[in-house]
């Protein structure tokens, strides 16, 4: 590896630990190379720009808008009170309720953070009244949020697709098997976790007749949620829809539920997402732009070569190769946001997994696993934190609870996910 493109690796990581704004840092490590290996801006610039007008990423900001006018609706409390009826009469019942839950609108919105403060908002208070745990409250939901980036639709696995050059519903698939066991494992471990625990109270027992009347309720409300993946998935694997279409049919489903399902939507909530969704695809798309030139450099530099002959120096098989490789991303998913590491992770690994036989569809799950589990990995687990304040609890007390749900759900799940590859690759085989 030439002494300019090491001491850019350098400057990256440096740049993300002090800070720095993620698109600025890639950005000013491109500019590094730039001057230092004499590569002309006429030759990155429209590379990045013809990546970044991709006809696929026009599902980003679709889904994005989506998921935020899903978000100001009142679906999440709806889907927390449907699956509540349902187990809500478990030692613990309430933990696996937000499992649930946040696996449920975290595939409508596609976003953890909006899983969170809408999941979470809706929980913890319900929660602590009901003498739960705050600390393993705020870990587990903090956790688990993360379970709509496993469970489609996923704006990671359009990224990945983008870049992989695989197909999105494929990808769409790949992590779909791995979310559904990730979201059983969350719910037995939260159990052993709170089993000794004292105080908590459960669902009180309905008449057979109260609980048909509120079933029947509960579930009208909980339709409109379960039918929105099924239009996505749907519309895709019959060949009606590509993604971007599908994208924007769920826009305008989520406008007609907000609107005249539960007509909790206004015309000041669609101003309020439109201003919050334009900041974040306009951040997602500059970030893009950076990664896409400052890994074109990558390419032409030969880092995959050089990083697939450094591990085949210190690793001759193929368990040892994914395994430096699942170190390595989530070291990159502690540092960064799940969609930079996604977009400089893929590039630079795929070909390295490639050559020890991973095919891109089961790396597809890898990846996804591997960034979420950066996400709430100390010391930066960004989203541990986020978790810990929005649930106004002192980190101290989420630290211990998010390190066994790390032992006992994250890391096996990485290591099934990783050397089992029929976990990911089930239901795209069975849907051919």
């Amino acid at each position: 590896m030439s002494a300019p493109v090491l001491l850019a690796i350098i400057l990256l990581i440096v740049l993300l630990m002090v800070g720095i704004p993620v698109p600025a840092s890639f950005f000013g490590t491109t500019l590094f190379l730039i001057v230092t290996c004499g590569y002309a801006p006429d030759f990155l610039v429209p590379y990045a720009y013809s990546k970044t007008s991709s006809y696929v990423l026009l599902a980003i900001p679709l889904f994005i808008i989506a998921g935020g006018i899903i978000e100001r609706s009142d679906l999440g409390a709806h889907l927390v009170n449907f699956v509540n009826m349902l187990v809500g009469r478990v030692k613990g019942s309430l933990g696996m309720v937000a499992v649930i839950a946040c696996a449920l609108f975290g595939s409508v919105t596609g976003s953890a953070c909006a899983t969170m403060s809408v999941i979470g908002s809706i929980m913890w208070p319900r929660m602590e009244a009901a003498g739960y745990s705050k600390g393993k409250s705020a870990a587990l939901i903090s956790s688990s949020c993360l379970l709509g980036g496993l469970i489609p639709p996923s704006s990671l696995m359009i990224l990945y697709a983008m870049l992989s050059k695989e197909s999105v519903l494929k990808c769409f698939l790949a992590v779909l098997g791995p979310g559904l066991m990730m979201t059983v494992m969350f719910c037995v471990a939260y159990w052993f976790m709170v089993r000794k625990d004292e105080g908590m109270t459960v669902a009180t027992k309905m008449e057979p007749a109260e609980f048909q009347r509120e079933f029947k309720i509960r579930f009208t409300k909980f339709i409109p949620a379960i039918i929105f993946p099924i239009i996505i998935l749907g519309g895709i694997y019959s060949g009606i829809m590509t993604p971007t279409e599908s994208a924007s049919v769920s826009l305008i489903y989520a406008l007609l539920v907000g609107f005249f399902v539960y007509k909790t939507l206004t015309w000041g909530k669609i101003k309020d997402v439109l201003i919050s969704s334009s900041n974040t695809i306009g951040s997602v798309m500059v970030m893009i732009f950076t990664v896409m030139m400052l890994s074109r450099i990558f390419v032409m530099e030969d880092v995959p070569s050089m990083i697939m002959e450094a591990l085949g120096s210190i690793a001759t098989s193929r368990v040892a190769v994914l395994a430096i490789v699942n170190i390595f991303m989530i070291i990159i998913g502690m540092l960064m946001d799940d969609t930079s590491a996604t977009l400089l992770c893929v590039p630079i690994l795929l070909p390295v997994v490639q050559s020890v036989g991973v095919d891109p569809v089961h790396f597809a799950a890898i990846v996804a696993v591997n960034i979420s589990l950066g996400c709430v990995t100390p010391p930066c687990a960004p989203l541990m934190y986020l978790g810990a304040r929005l649930s106004n609890t002192d980190v101290a007390e989420v630290l211990k609870p998010t390190f066994q749900l790390i032992f006992w759900v994250w890391l096996p799940a990485l290591i099934l996910v990783t050397y089992v590859p029929a976990i990911s690759t089930f239901f795209p085989s069975l849907l051919g």
